[in-house]
């Protein structure tokens, strides 16, 4: 959304306003498109926790989070630009689905990312991230001067970052992650920065008008897709074994522990951060601390859960190994941990029964040895389900309707 003091009168850039209008109906809207391009990261999301039930080793997790971090840039840089570009227009209709076969050739070469498609890998990364940007400095050079200064920024950041994902690609093995991490670094500092670059200074919080409703809309639309995903990785293990009573109870571990999840994040507080945009005077700097940072920890906490329910089904009655113990009890502590930053930075509002239950839960991971993986995900499973019996009697108490309660 723009105002009309924001226009510029640069000589280059689209001539059509392609920001969303304000005072209208699709001011805040979702559109179909966004939701088509959500689709592609179905796909990545299963790749990334087939990668990681396959290298469960630390360099394997490690190798997962440079993953898990990429991916999810790629998605809230493009969430934060249908935020203000208009999605039913034409031109940011066609490269959002341009973006989508970008992000699907990603998800593709995602299992052998740091193998044979490493290339394929950090070129489609690189193209997706300029490209998009680079059609931002063109629809908004004559429309919203403040905005485009900071996507140029942006752009000469991600510039400087797109030399490393290719380097690390092209180099020997033991040169990708230490390279990767370099460039996933400087995006993500970058931006905490205010893409600050010499001569051009940095953007501030108040360069950033956005749309409190779409945000949270879209990311709650993308932990809704990241669930699913779980339920998706968990159907596949089940489908391809034999009916046992073990592998019964897993399956329902798992969906019992998908609903905890599902609850904990929209029975309530899912609102919050959309209120909390709407009345802050400083709504850019609630938009990035919630939705572009600390939901990378919720996400990253779905993922790793997918992979905790998938060992449960292939191994319910095997020893508990490091690897295990640290999936099934990690899983559900960055979640609950992700769920306790959301809430501290939007509402202020700090969730006892979350913080319990991860300390019940780290507790839990220093009795895990003994135990197999399906005994150990009933106990998280039911620490979770703990957690949701207390939140919700705490919101039942305080009052479904009153803001203060979330």
């Amino acid at each position: 959304m723009t105002s009309p003091t924001k226009t510029s009168q640069a000589a280059f850039g689209i001539r059509q306003n392609l920001l969303r209008p304000a005072d209208s109906e699709r001011t805040h809207r979702v559109a179909y498109i966004e939701l088509f391009f959500d689709l592609i990261f179905i796909l990545a999301l299963t790749q990334l926790s087939r990668f990681l039930y396959d290298n469960q080793s630390l360099a394997g997790a490690l190798e997962s989070a440079v993953l898990v971090l990429a991916f999810w840039w790629v998605w809230i840089y493009t969430t934060w630009v249908t935020n203000w570009l208009d999605p039913v227009r034409l031109p940011v209709r066609s490269v959002i689905i341009g973006l989508s076969l970008i992000g699907l050739v990603m998800s593709t070469s995602i299992y052998e990312s740091f193998g044979d498609r490493a290339l394929v890998f950090a070129l489609a990364y690189v193209t997706l991230q300029l490209g998009r940007t680079g059609f931002m400095v063109l629809a908004l050079a004559r429309h919203d001067r403040a905005l485009h200064r900071t996507f140029v920024r942006m752009l000469v950041w991600l510039s400087v970052a797109g030399v490393f994902w290719v380097l690390g690609a092209l180099l020997p093995f033991e040169f990708r992650l230490p390279l990767w991490g370099v460039a996933l670094a400087i995006e993500y500092l970058s931006a905490s920065l205010g893409f600050r670059v010499p001569g051009m200074g940095r953007s501030t919080t108040d360069d950033w008008e956005v749309s409190g409703p779409h945000i949270a809309e879209r990311s709650a639309l993308f932990v809704i897709i990241a669930l699913g995903e779980s339920f998706l990785v968990t159907g596949f293990a089940f489908v391809e074994q034999s009916i046992t009573v073990d592998g019964a109870l897993g399956l329902l571990l798992a969906f019992a522990s998908g609903v905890a999840m599902w609850w904990l994040y929209f029975d309530h507080g899912e609102r919050v951060g959309s209120r909390a945009i709407a009345s802050s005077p400083a709504p850019g700097r609630i938009a990035r601390l919630a939705y572009t940072y600390v939901h990378a920890i919720i996400i990253a906490g779905i993922v790793l859960s997918s992979v905790a329910d998938k060992e449960v089904l292939k191994h319910p009655d095997a020893a508990v190994s490091l690897a295990t113990a640290v999936t099934l009890v990690g899983g559900p502590v960055l979640y609950l941990v992700g769920l306790v930053l959301f809430r501290w930075v939007v509402a202020r509002d700090l969730l006892i029964s979350h913080l319990a239950g991860v300390a019940a839960l780290l507790v839990l991971f220093g009795l895990a040895f003994p135990l197999s993986p399906l005994v150990l995900a009933a106990m998280t499973t039911a620490v979770l389900a703990c957690v949701v019996g207390w939140e919700t009697i705490l919101r039942v108490r305080t009052g479904t309707d009153e803001p203060v309660a979330g």
